[in-house]
Protein backbone atom coordinates (compact mmCIF):
# COMPACT_ATOMS: atom_id res chain seq x y z
CA UNK A 1 0.00 0.00 0.00
CA UNK A 2 1.37 3.42 -0.98
CA UNK A 3 2.35 5.78 1.83
CA UNK A 4 0.98 8.86 0.08
CA UNK A 5 -2.08 9.38 -2.13
CA UNK A 6 -1.51 9.81 -5.85
CA UNK A 7 -2.59 13.22 -7.10
CA UNK A 8 -2.96 14.39 -10.69
CA UNK A 9 -1.36 17.79 -11.16
CA UNK A 10 -2.47 20.42 -13.67
CA UNK A 11 -0.93 23.83 -14.16
CA UNK A 12 -4.04 25.72 -15.19
CA UNK A 13 -5.42 26.83 -11.80
CA UNK A 14 -6.88 30.33 -11.62
CA UNK A 15 -7.36 32.83 -8.82
CA UNK A 16 -5.06 30.80 -6.58
CA UNK A 17 -2.60 32.84 -4.50
CA UNK A 18 0.56 31.20 -3.22
CA UNK A 19 2.28 32.71 -0.17
CA UNK A 20 -1.14 34.12 0.76
CA UNK A 21 -0.09 34.50 4.39
CA UNK A 22 2.38 37.17 3.30
CA UNK A 23 -0.50 39.65 3.47
CA UNK A 24 0.54 39.88 7.13
CA UNK A 25 3.79 41.55 6.06
CA UNK A 26 2.04 43.75 3.50
CA UNK A 27 -0.39 44.98 6.17
CA UNK A 28 2.51 45.56 8.57
CA UNK A 29 4.17 47.75 5.93
CA UNK A 30 0.96 49.71 5.54
CA UNK A 31 0.27 50.24 9.25
CA UNK A 32 3.82 51.27 10.14
CA UNK A 33 3.99 53.65 7.20
CA UNK A 34 7.20 52.04 5.99
CA UNK A 35 6.11 52.24 2.35
CA UNK A 36 5.42 55.97 2.58
CA UNK A 37 8.65 56.66 4.48
CA UNK A 38 10.90 54.79 2.04
CA UNK A 39 9.10 56.21 -0.97
CA UNK A 40 9.63 59.75 0.31
CA UNK A 41 13.25 59.06 1.28
CA UNK A 42 14.18 57.66 -2.14
CA UNK A 43 12.23 60.25 -4.15
CA UNK A 44 15.48 62.02 -5.23
CA UNK A 45 16.52 58.83 -7.03
CA UNK A 46 13.32 58.53 -9.05
CA UNK A 47 13.92 59.34 -12.69
CA UNK A 48 11.43 61.40 -14.63
CA UNK A 49 8.77 59.33 -16.40
CA UNK A 50 9.83 56.25 -14.40
CA UNK A 51 7.14 53.59 -14.09
CA UNK A 52 8.24 52.12 -10.77
CA UNK A 53 8.86 54.00 -7.53
CA UNK A 54 12.39 53.34 -6.10
CA UNK A 55 11.00 52.94 -2.60
CA UNK A 56 8.49 50.33 -3.76
CA UNK A 57 11.22 48.44 -5.65
CA UNK A 58 13.48 48.32 -2.58
CA UNK A 59 10.58 47.31 -0.35
CA UNK A 60 9.55 44.54 -2.78
CA UNK A 61 13.04 43.05 -2.59
CA UNK A 62 12.90 43.24 1.20
CA UNK A 63 9.54 41.44 1.21
CA UNK A 64 10.99 38.73 -1.04
CA UNK A 65 13.90 38.32 1.39
CA UNK A 66 11.51 38.16 4.35
CA UNK A 67 9.67 35.34 2.54
CA UNK A 68 12.91 33.38 2.10
CA UNK A 69 14.60 34.89 -0.95
CA UNK A 70 18.36 35.37 -0.97
CA UNK A 71 19.05 37.45 -4.10
CA UNK A 72 17.42 40.37 -5.98
CA UNK A 73 16.01 38.03 -8.65
CA UNK A 74 13.76 36.40 -6.02
CA UNK A 75 11.50 39.43 -6.31
CA UNK A 76 9.91 37.41 -9.12
CA UNK A 77 7.83 35.53 -6.53
CA UNK A 78 6.08 38.84 -5.77
CA UNK A 79 5.69 39.68 -9.43
CA UNK A 80 3.67 36.49 -9.87
CA UNK A 81 1.04 37.74 -7.38
CA UNK A 82 0.03 41.27 -8.48
CA UNK A 83 -3.27 41.01 -6.62
CA UNK A 84 -1.35 40.94 -3.32
CA UNK A 85 1.83 42.90 -4.06
CA UNK A 86 0.77 45.22 -6.85
CA UNK A 87 3.03 45.98 -9.84
CA UNK A 88 6.58 44.72 -9.31
CA UNK A 89 9.62 45.88 -11.27
CA UNK A 90 11.33 43.62 -13.80
CA UNK A 91 14.53 41.72 -13.04
CA UNK A 92 16.78 44.21 -14.91
CA UNK A 93 15.19 47.20 -13.15
CA UNK A 94 15.99 45.96 -9.63
CA UNK A 95 19.79 45.70 -10.03
CA UNK A 96 19.83 49.03 -11.86
CA UNK A 97 18.30 50.66 -8.81
CA UNK A 98 20.77 48.92 -6.49
CA UNK A 99 23.65 50.18 -8.66
CA UNK A 100 22.23 53.70 -8.63
CA UNK A 101 21.87 53.73 -4.85
CA UNK A 102 25.30 52.15 -4.40
CA UNK A 103 26.85 54.90 -6.53
CA UNK A 104 25.32 57.51 -4.20
CA UNK A 105 27.17 56.02 -1.23
CA UNK A 106 26.36 57.37 2.22
CA UNK A 107 23.64 59.68 0.93
CA UNK A 108 21.44 56.77 -0.15
CA UNK A 109 22.25 54.74 2.97
CA UNK A 110 21.29 57.64 5.23
CA UNK A 111 18.01 58.10 3.36
CA UNK A 112 17.07 54.44 3.80
CA UNK A 113 18.10 54.44 7.46
CA UNK A 114 16.10 57.59 8.16
CA UNK A 115 12.99 55.96 6.68
CA UNK A 116 13.53 52.85 8.79
CA UNK A 117 13.93 54.95 11.94
CA UNK A 118 10.70 56.81 11.20
CA UNK A 119 8.77 53.56 10.70
CA UNK A 120 10.38 52.05 13.81
CA UNK A 121 9.21 54.95 15.95
CA UNK A 122 5.67 54.41 14.70
CA UNK A 123 5.84 50.63 15.14
CA UNK A 124 6.91 51.02 18.77
CA UNK A 125 4.16 53.57 19.33
CA UNK A 126 1.55 51.18 17.92
CA UNK A 127 2.90 48.26 19.95
CA UNK A 128 2.56 50.24 23.19
CA UNK A 129 2.98 47.73 26.03
CA UNK A 130 4.54 45.15 23.70
CA UNK A 131 7.23 47.51 22.40
CA UNK A 132 10.86 46.89 23.38
CA UNK A 133 10.86 50.17 25.32
CA UNK A 134 7.72 49.32 27.34
CA UNK A 135 9.86 49.36 30.51
CA UNK A 136 11.21 52.81 29.52
CA UNK A 137 14.58 51.22 28.72
CA UNK A 138 16.19 49.80 25.56
CA UNK A 139 18.88 47.16 25.23
CA UNK A 140 21.10 47.02 22.13
CA UNK A 141 23.29 43.96 21.54
CA UNK A 142 26.35 44.22 19.28
CA UNK A 143 27.90 41.13 17.76
CA UNK A 144 29.93 40.17 14.74
CA UNK A 145 28.85 37.61 12.16
CA UNK A 146 30.92 35.79 9.55
CA UNK A 147 29.40 35.70 6.06
CA UNK A 148 31.05 33.17 3.80
CA UNK A 149 31.90 34.18 0.23
CA UNK A 150 32.02 31.43 -2.39
CA UNK A 151 33.54 33.70 -5.02
CA UNK A 152 36.04 36.54 -5.19
CA UNK A 153 33.94 39.50 -4.05
CA UNK A 154 35.23 42.94 -3.19
CA UNK A 155 36.64 43.09 0.38
CA UNK A 156 36.21 39.35 0.90
CA UNK A 157 39.19 38.09 2.89
CA UNK A 158 40.32 35.21 5.10
CA UNK A 159 38.54 35.24 8.46
CA UNK A 160 39.75 34.35 11.94
CA UNK A 161 37.90 31.03 11.62
CA UNK A 162 39.97 30.14 8.56
CA UNK A 163 37.04 30.70 6.23
CA UNK A 164 36.74 33.32 3.48
CA UNK A 165 34.26 36.15 3.24
CA UNK A 166 33.10 39.21 5.21
CA UNK A 167 32.79 40.07 8.89
CA UNK A 168 29.86 42.48 9.42
CA UNK A 169 29.23 43.97 12.85
CA UNK A 170 25.52 43.87 13.69
CA UNK A 171 23.35 45.56 16.29
CA UNK A 172 19.98 44.29 17.52
CA UNK A 173 17.36 45.71 19.88
CA UNK A 174 16.42 42.99 22.36
CA UNK A 175 12.65 42.43 22.68
CA UNK A 176 13.09 40.53 25.94
CA UNK A 177 11.83 37.07 26.87
CA UNK A 178 8.41 37.69 25.33
CA UNK A 179 9.61 38.58 21.84
CA UNK A 180 12.46 38.36 19.36
CA UNK A 181 14.53 41.36 18.28
CA UNK A 182 15.08 43.81 15.45
CA UNK A 183 18.21 45.03 13.65
CA UNK A 184 19.42 48.58 14.18
CA UNK A 185 22.95 48.45 12.78
CA UNK A 186 24.87 46.54 10.12
CA UNK A 187 28.45 47.62 9.43
CA UNK A 188 29.93 45.76 6.46
CA UNK A 189 33.59 44.89 7.02
CA UNK A 190 36.22 42.75 5.28
CA UNK A 191 36.63 39.18 6.48
CA UNK A 192 39.92 40.01 8.20
CA UNK A 193 38.44 42.89 10.24
CA UNK A 194 39.40 42.66 13.90
CA UNK A 195 36.86 41.42 16.41
CA UNK A 196 37.76 44.00 19.06
CA UNK A 197 38.23 47.08 16.87
CA UNK A 198 36.98 49.98 19.00
CA UNK A 199 36.37 52.30 16.03
CA UNK A 200 34.02 49.76 14.42
CA UNK A 201 32.11 49.25 17.67
CA UNK A 202 31.71 53.01 18.03
CA UNK A 203 30.44 53.34 14.45
CA UNK A 204 27.99 50.43 14.90
CA UNK A 205 26.72 51.96 18.14
CA UNK A 206 26.19 55.31 16.43
CA UNK A 207 24.19 53.60 13.68
CA UNK A 208 22.12 51.77 16.30
CA UNK A 209 21.40 54.89 18.36
CA UNK A 210 20.28 56.76 15.23
CA UNK A 211 17.60 54.09 14.72
CA UNK A 212 16.12 54.57 18.19
CA UNK A 213 13.54 57.19 19.17
CA UNK A 214 15.32 60.42 20.06
CA UNK A 215 14.89 60.06 23.83
CA UNK A 216 16.95 56.84 23.79
CA UNK A 217 19.95 58.16 21.90
CA UNK A 218 21.70 59.13 25.11
CA UNK A 219 21.23 58.45 28.79
CA UNK A 220 21.29 55.54 31.22
CA UNK A 221 17.99 54.11 29.93
CA UNK A 222 19.88 52.74 26.90
CA UNK A 223 22.06 49.70 27.56
CA UNK A 224 24.78 48.62 25.13
CA UNK A 225 25.79 44.97 25.50
CA UNK A 226 28.72 43.26 23.80
CA UNK A 227 30.88 40.20 24.24
CA UNK A 228 34.59 40.52 25.04
CA UNK A 229 35.19 42.08 21.59
CA UNK A 230 33.76 45.31 23.01
CA UNK A 231 35.91 45.27 26.14
CA UNK A 232 38.43 47.88 24.97
CA UNK A 233 39.51 51.08 26.70
CA UNK A 234 38.51 53.31 23.78
CA UNK A 235 35.03 51.84 23.34
CA UNK A 236 34.17 51.82 27.05
CA UNK A 237 35.46 55.38 27.41
CA UNK A 238 33.30 56.46 24.45
CA UNK A 239 30.18 54.87 25.97
CA UNK A 240 30.79 56.56 29.32
CA UNK A 241 31.75 59.95 27.87
CA UNK A 242 30.24 62.93 29.63
CA UNK A 243 27.04 64.00 27.90
CA UNK A 244 26.46 60.56 26.39
CA UNK A 245 25.96 58.69 29.66
CA UNK A 246 25.02 55.35 28.08
CA UNK A 247 24.75 52.24 30.22
CA UNK A 248 26.98 49.38 29.18
CA UNK A 249 27.62 45.73 29.92
CA UNK A 250 30.64 44.52 27.97
CA UNK A 251 32.56 41.29 28.18
CA UNK A 252 36.20 41.48 29.21
CA UNK A 253 39.18 39.33 28.36
CA UNK A 254 40.61 37.74 31.50
CA UNK A 255 44.13 39.12 31.62
CA UNK A 256 46.82 37.95 34.00
CA UNK A 257 46.04 40.91 36.30
CA UNK A 258 42.35 40.00 36.46
CA UNK A 259 43.25 36.35 37.00
CA UNK A 260 45.47 37.20 39.99
CA UNK A 261 42.68 39.28 41.53
CA UNK A 262 40.22 36.42 41.10
CA UNK A 263 42.54 34.08 43.00
CA UNK A 264 42.49 36.52 45.94
CA UNK A 265 38.70 36.77 46.22
CA UNK A 266 37.66 35.24 49.57
CA UNK A 267 35.04 32.49 49.56
CA UNK A 268 32.60 34.71 51.45
CA UNK A 269 32.61 37.27 48.60
CA UNK A 270 31.14 34.88 46.03
CA UNK A 271 27.38 35.21 45.45
CA UNK A 272 25.34 32.42 43.82
CA UNK A 273 24.36 33.21 40.23
CA UNK A 274 20.66 33.15 39.35
CA UNK A 275 18.50 32.04 36.44
CA UNK A 276 15.90 34.14 34.64
CA UNK A 277 13.13 32.64 36.81
CA UNK A 278 14.94 33.73 39.98
CA UNK A 279 16.17 30.26 40.90
CA UNK A 280 19.80 29.76 41.86
CA UNK A 281 22.02 28.64 38.98
CA UNK A 282 23.61 25.38 39.97
CA UNK A 283 27.39 25.47 40.21
CA UNK A 284 27.87 29.16 39.38
CA UNK A 285 28.95 32.11 41.52
CA UNK A 286 29.57 35.83 40.95
CA UNK A 287 31.94 38.32 42.60
CA UNK A 288 32.99 41.93 42.05
CA UNK A 289 36.64 42.86 41.65
CA UNK A 290 37.95 46.11 43.07
CA UNK A 291 41.28 47.81 43.54
CA UNK A 292 44.04 48.56 41.05
CA UNK A 293 42.49 46.20 38.50
CA UNK A 294 40.24 49.17 37.58
CA UNK A 295 43.15 51.59 37.01
CA UNK A 296 42.99 53.26 33.62
CA UNK A 297 39.31 52.54 33.08
CA UNK A 298 36.50 55.16 33.19
CA UNK A 299 35.24 56.27 36.57
CA UNK A 300 32.22 54.32 37.75
CA UNK A 301 33.12 51.09 35.97
CA UNK A 302 32.47 47.89 37.88
CA UNK A 303 34.21 44.61 37.09
CA UNK A 304 32.31 41.36 37.65
CA UNK A 305 33.60 37.83 37.38
CA UNK A 306 31.69 34.56 37.28
CA UNK A 307 33.05 31.13 38.04
CA UNK A 308 31.13 28.07 36.98
CA UNK A 309 31.66 24.35 36.78
CA UNK A 310 32.42 23.56 33.12
CA UNK A 311 29.97 21.45 31.20
CA UNK A 312 30.88 17.77 30.78
CA UNK A 313 33.55 17.42 28.11
CA UNK A 314 34.55 21.12 28.15
CA UNK A 315 38.26 21.86 28.35
CA UNK A 316 39.55 24.41 30.82
CA UNK A 317 41.62 27.37 29.70
CA UNK A 318 44.83 28.70 31.20
CA UNK A 319 42.89 31.61 32.69
CA UNK A 320 40.46 29.31 34.52
CA UNK A 321 41.04 28.53 38.16
CA UNK A 322 40.41 25.66 40.60
CA UNK A 323 38.57 23.64 37.96
CA UNK A 324 36.12 26.49 37.34
CA UNK A 325 35.41 28.26 34.04
CA UNK A 326 35.89 32.03 34.49
CA UNK A 327 34.12 34.79 32.55
CA UNK A 328 34.30 38.52 33.16
CA UNK A 329 32.32 41.62 32.20
CA UNK A 330 32.28 45.32 33.01
CA UNK A 331 29.30 47.59 33.66
CA UNK A 332 28.57 51.09 34.93
CA UNK A 333 25.21 50.15 36.46
CA UNK A 334 25.03 50.73 40.20
CA UNK A 335 22.46 49.99 42.88
CA UNK A 336 21.57 46.50 41.65
CA UNK A 337 22.70 43.08 43.00
CA UNK A 338 25.70 41.66 41.20
CA UNK A 339 23.85 38.38 40.49
CA UNK A 340 21.14 40.38 38.69
CA UNK A 341 23.74 42.26 36.66
CA UNK A 342 25.45 38.98 35.72
CA UNK A 343 22.12 37.52 34.57
CA UNK A 344 21.44 40.65 32.50
CA UNK A 345 24.79 40.28 30.78
CA UNK A 346 24.34 36.55 30.23
CA UNK A 347 21.08 37.23 28.39
CA UNK A 348 23.21 38.85 25.69
CA UNK A 349 23.30 35.31 24.27
CA UNK A 350 19.92 36.11 22.68
CA UNK A 351 21.93 38.01 20.06
CA UNK A 352 22.99 34.61 18.71
CA UNK A 353 19.31 33.91 17.98
CA UNK A 354 19.07 37.19 16.10
CA UNK A 355 22.12 36.28 14.03
CA UNK A 356 20.63 32.89 13.24
CA UNK A 357 17.47 34.66 12.03
CA UNK A 358 19.58 37.05 9.94
CA UNK A 359 21.41 34.17 8.29
CA UNK A 360 18.02 32.70 7.37
CA UNK A 361 16.92 36.08 6.00
CA UNK A 362 19.36 37.11 3.31
CA UNK A 363 22.60 37.08 5.29
CA UNK A 364 23.70 33.54 4.42
CA UNK A 365 25.81 35.18 1.74
CA UNK A 366 26.22 38.57 0.09
CA UNK A 367 24.85 38.09 -3.45
CA UNK A 368 26.44 41.12 -5.11
CA UNK A 369 30.03 41.71 -6.14
CA UNK A 370 30.96 45.23 -5.07
CA UNK A 371 31.06 46.40 -1.46
CA UNK A 372 28.87 49.45 -2.19
CA UNK A 373 26.19 47.14 -3.62
CA UNK A 374 26.35 44.78 -0.65
CA UNK A 375 25.92 47.72 1.73
CA UNK A 376 22.56 48.33 0.04
CA UNK A 377 21.84 44.61 0.36
CA UNK A 378 22.50 44.78 4.11
CA UNK A 379 19.91 47.55 4.37
CA UNK A 380 17.43 45.37 2.46
CA UNK A 381 18.13 42.49 4.86
CA UNK A 382 17.52 44.78 7.82
CA UNK A 383 14.19 45.95 6.37
CA UNK A 384 13.15 42.31 5.98
CA UNK A 385 14.17 41.55 9.57
CA UNK A 386 12.34 44.68 10.76
CA UNK A 387 9.11 43.41 9.21
CA UNK A 388 9.64 39.93 10.66
CA UNK A 389 10.00 41.53 14.11
CA UNK A 390 7.26 44.17 13.86
CA UNK A 391 4.55 41.82 12.55
CA UNK A 392 4.69 39.44 15.57
CA UNK A 393 5.06 42.40 17.92
CA UNK A 394 1.91 44.05 16.56
CA UNK A 395 -0.24 41.07 15.62
CA UNK A 396 0.78 37.79 17.30
CA UNK A 397 0.39 36.67 20.91
CA UNK A 398 1.67 33.90 23.15
CA UNK A 399 4.39 31.59 21.88
CA UNK A 400 3.71 32.69 18.29
CA UNK A 401 5.48 35.97 19.11
CA UNK A 402 8.68 33.95 19.58
CA UNK A 403 8.58 32.23 16.19
CA UNK A 404 11.71 32.76 14.15
CA UNK A 405 11.62 33.50 10.40
CA UNK A 406 11.79 29.87 9.28
CA UNK A 407 8.76 28.95 11.38
CA UNK A 408 6.82 32.05 10.34
CA UNK A 409 7.36 31.09 6.71
CA UNK A 410 6.46 27.44 7.19
CA UNK A 411 3.30 28.04 9.21
CA UNK A 412 1.98 31.44 8.17
CA UNK A 413 3.44 32.89 4.99
CA UNK A 414 3.29 29.75 2.85
CA UNK A 415 -0.46 29.31 3.41
CA UNK A 416 -2.26 29.27 0.06
CA UNK A 417 -5.48 31.12 -0.67
CA UNK A 418 -8.15 31.71 -3.26
CA UNK A 419 -8.79 35.20 -4.54
CA UNK A 420 -12.47 35.95 -5.01
CA UNK A 421 -13.77 39.13 -6.64
CA UNK A 422 -17.22 40.24 -5.51
CA UNK A 423 -18.40 43.51 -6.96
CA UNK A 424 -15.56 45.93 -6.25
CA UNK A 425 -14.15 43.90 -3.36
CA UNK A 426 -11.36 41.37 -3.49
CA UNK A 427 -11.45 38.66 -0.84
CA UNK A 428 -8.60 36.28 -0.09
CA UNK A 429 -9.96 33.00 1.23
CA UNK A 430 -7.52 30.84 3.17
CA UNK A 431 -7.79 27.08 3.48
CA UNK A 432 -10.03 26.17 6.41
CA UNK A 433 -8.09 22.96 7.13
CA UNK A 434 -4.70 24.73 7.46
CA UNK A 435 -3.78 24.46 11.18
CA UNK A 436 -2.60 28.06 11.45
CA UNK A 437 -5.31 29.83 9.44
CA UNK A 438 -6.80 31.19 12.66
CA UNK A 439 -3.40 32.69 13.57
CA UNK A 440 -3.35 34.53 10.23
CA UNK A 441 -6.92 35.80 10.35
CA UNK A 442 -6.70 36.87 13.99
CA UNK A 443 -3.40 38.67 13.34
CA UNK A 444 -4.92 40.49 10.37
CA UNK A 445 -7.84 41.59 12.53
CA UNK A 446 -5.40 43.06 15.08
CA UNK A 447 -3.51 44.88 12.35
CA UNK A 448 -6.76 46.22 10.91
CA UNK A 449 -7.61 47.82 14.25
CA UNK A 450 -4.41 49.89 14.20
CA UNK A 451 -4.70 53.46 12.92
CA UNK A 452 -3.39 54.32 9.47
CA UNK A 453 -0.22 56.43 9.35
CA UNK A 454 -0.63 60.16 8.98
Amino acid sequence: MASYPRVRVQGDGRQVVSQAGSVLLVETVRRTGLDQAISAALAPWRKSRAVHDPGKILLDVALAVALGGDCPADVGMLRAEPAVFGPVASDPTVPRLVDTLAASGEKALQAIRAARAEARRRAWHLADGKAPDASRAVTVDLDGVLVIAHSDKEDAAPTWKRTYGHHPLMGFVDHGPGGTGEPVAALLRPGNAGSNTAADHITATQLALAQLPKKYRRGRQTLIRTDSAGGTHDFVAWLAQRGRWLSYSVGMVITNTIHQHVLKVPASAWTPAVEADGEIRDGAWVAELTGDVLDGWPKGMRLMVRKERPHPGAQLRLTDADGMRLTCFATNTSGRPIAELELRHRLRARAEDRIRAARATGLRNLPLHRTAQNRIWLEIVQIALDLLAWMPMLALTGTARLWEPRRLRLRLFTAAGQLVTTGRRRILRLARHWPWTSHITTALERLALLPNPG
